[in-house]
């Protein structure tokens, strides 16, 4: 019932070709060969076939291991990319796993195809973040000020607990003798203990993350001790709200358009010309302010250059920033307050202090109107956010842990990166 080519599986021109293609012949590899090395055996599928197939699973909005999987069994535009390759979910999640680092390096290399495409100008580049989330539920999340109540009465209960387990042994032991089996604990002991043992680990983490903030700050300051109101709790404890996951710790809770949820916040620069994304970055950081440079300096580690533009929203506006765009020599357009409809450009309702670089910025953007370059930022960074999110259905994580976590989202960028260089060389070619 099968052609007698795998080309033949899907039409000529179908994007299951050109990501195959695209892989064997346009991408470099090594890095990931270089862990096949042994001198015998070799890896069950070709290491090539399996960076397609995730390239490709993400192309078509299927992330998880086991749909993936599924593909392979049932769709032949997946037969097309493995050549009637069946691996199991096991297979393809312990790939991803195992090459982390190198397939994050794609990014970078299905990048530079575009360039070469002329899809990335760097006239104009739009920066956003969009909180996704982890694979965490916030109901898993306890505050230090719980964890403290907790796991007091958890140990008052465990304590009574063991006791009563020590007065049933002693008894069974006088029933059944000492050489018959009575002397584990019950099991409704065992899961308080699990949950005790849990709670201690997240306290101890937010203790040592708070201790070394302390530190930290001590370090920098100036003057001694520090002035004004006294400290409501003491220094180098966490505060009594300070949160922490049991599932995802890495994780935070931040605020999104459905209410506070378990999230990382996922960074893109997208390029004005045709939404190519020219820099991603992951962080747990809810804000926005201090991804600016770090992006920056992820555009030109990618490119060689800066762009000539850069837009963003208020959640970006700070003086340091704003320093930082003009000693790159980027015109920047980075909004200062919330944009009313009424307005032409977000600069708020409380202006900044005169002589300041965000006063500067909220003059230019004043002065540009509903004509300021600014307006490309909506029509930029945003679409390709909807791209990702409703079109591919890409809304959670399926990873934990920001290493992770930070190769699915490059994965995402880079799958997106390359539905758009498939898309101009469909219409190349015709």
């Amino acid at each position: 019932m099968f052609p007698p080519s795998v080309q033949e599986l899907v039409p000529e021109g179908h994007i299951a070709h050109f990501v195959r293609d695209t892989v064997l012949e346009g991408l470099d590899l090594s890095e990931v060969m270089k862990e096949y090395q042994e001198e015998r055996g070799h890896p069950p599928y070709h290491p090539a076939m399996m960076v397609a197939l995730l390239l490709y699973a993400y192309c078509r909005g299927a992330y998880s291991s086991r749909k993936i999987a599924q593909g392979c069994e049932e769709r032949v535009d997946f037969m097309a990319v493995t050549a009637l390759q069946k691996p199991d979910f096991r297979t393809v999640s312990d790939f991803r796993k195992r090459h982390i680092k190198a397939l994050k390096g794609l990014f970078g290399q299905v990048l530079k195809l575009c360039q070469e495409a002329k899809l990335v100008k760097l006239g104009h580049v739009a920066l956003d973040g969009t909180k996704i989330h982890a694979n965490a539920s916030r109901h898993k999340a306890m505050s230090y000020g719980r964890m403290k109540g907790t796991e007091e009465r958890l140990e008052q209960e465990v304590d009574k607990w063991l006791s009563e387990a020590e007065r049933v042994d002693a008894r069974e032991d006088e029933l059944y003798g000492v050489d018959q089996r009575g002397d584990e604990l019950p099991d409704w002991v065992k899961s308080k203990t699990k949950r005790l043992q849990k709670i201690r680990e997240a306290r101890q983490a937010l203790e040592l993350e708070a201790k070394s903030k302390a530190e930290a700050k001590a370090k920098t300051r100036k003057g001694g001790t520090k002035r004004g109101r006294p400290r409501k709790h003491p220094e180098g404890e966490p505060k009594p709200e300070a949160q922490r996951n049991f599932t995802d710790p890495e994780s935070r809770i931040m605020k999104t358009p459905l209410g506070f949820e378990q999230c990382y916040n996922a960074q893109a620069a997208v390029d004005a010309h045709s939404q190519i994304i020219v820099g991603e970055r992951l962080t747990n950081c809810a804000t926005d302010r201090n991804e600016l440079i770090p992006m920056l300096e992820e555009i030109e580690k990618n490119l060689d250059k800066v762009p000539k533009q850069l837009s963003a929203d208020a959640g970006y506006s700070s003086e340091k920033n704003l320093d930082e765009l003009d000693e790159r020599k980027i015109r920047g357009y980075v909004a200062v307050g919330k944009q009313s409809h009424h307005q032409a450009a977000a600069i708020g309702k409380k202006e900044p202090q005169p002589g300041t670089r965000r006063h500067q910025m909220m003059m230019r953007l004043k002065k540009g109107g509903y004509r300021s370059r600014y307006r490309l930022r909506k029509q930029t960074v945003e679409p390709v956010f909807g791209q990702i999110k409703q079109c591919r259905g890409f809304r959670q994580f399926l990873l934990r842990g920001t290493e992770k976590v930070a190769l699915e989202w490059s994965l995402v960028c880079t799958a997106h990166n390359l539905l758009k260089l498939a898309a101009v060389s469909r219409r190349t070619a015709s």
